[in-house]
């Protein structure tokens, strides 16, 4: 196999690996090269704050909360009257991993937020152990996008949230949120240039 072979094959891996990881749906209104306009639908989220200023560290730390609540840190519901709660790691429920991990900034550091697999309701979430993860629904809403590669850093951050503000200037849309940070991709995937990341805010619906 030639280097251009091997290249695909390894593109196609990465490709095949993402799609084991469910992405929320939307709907693309409006779309040129790597911006987009999308229109999301309702999510339950399992979110943290995180209190530092450093984007990395607080995505680190946020991460590591949410993993544990997904990978069996909380507490089965069982779905009688009254509710009751079963505390026990060995009881612990696992919730199916979704990408991208959000980190968005807040008044006290850093926002970070996993989206719940689609059929997962609110109601029937295991509560978690961590009160510092929160589980809560959030509305449909329009989402301005520019999409990007390499590992994330704050430089490649600022360059791509300017071009995102550039573009909606352009555009005539007007943003409503702060700019998320969206990373598609584990540390696993080591090629920078097959790694997708995304800035994004919300703007007036079109």
């Amino acid at each position: 196999m030639g280097i251009g072979g091997a290249v695909i094959a390894v593109a196609s891996g990465f490709q095949l690996a993402r799609k084991y990881f469910e992405e929320p749906e939307y709907e693309v209104v409006r779309e040129d090269g790597d911006f987009e306009v999308r229109r999301y639908g309702p999510r339950v989220v399992a979110e943290t704050f995180v209190s530092v200023e450093d984007r990395g560290a607080a995505t680190s730390v946020g991460f590591s909360r949410l993993a544990e609540y997904i990978f069996g840190g909380n507490e089965k519901i069982a779905m009688t009257t009254p509710v009751e709660a079963t505390p026990g790691d060995e009881d612990g429920e696992r919730i199916a991993m979704t990408t991208p991990v959000e980190a968005e900034p807040s008044e006290a550091g850093w926002r970070v937020v996993f989206t719940m697999p689609s059929e997962r309701r609110l109601a029937d979430l295991p509560r978690p152990r961590d009160p510092r993860v929160i589980l809560r629904e959030t509305p449909g809403r329009t989402v301005a996008t520019m999409r990007f590669s390499g590992f994330m850093n704050d430089r490649l951050r600022r360059e791509n949230e300017r071009a995102l503000r550039e573009r909606l200037a352009a555009e005539g849309l007007r943003p409503t949120s702060p700019v998320t940070v969206a990373i598609y991709d584990p540390p696993s995937v080591v090629l920078p240039f097959f790694r997708r990341n995304e800035v994004m805010v919300e703007v007036e619906a079109l």
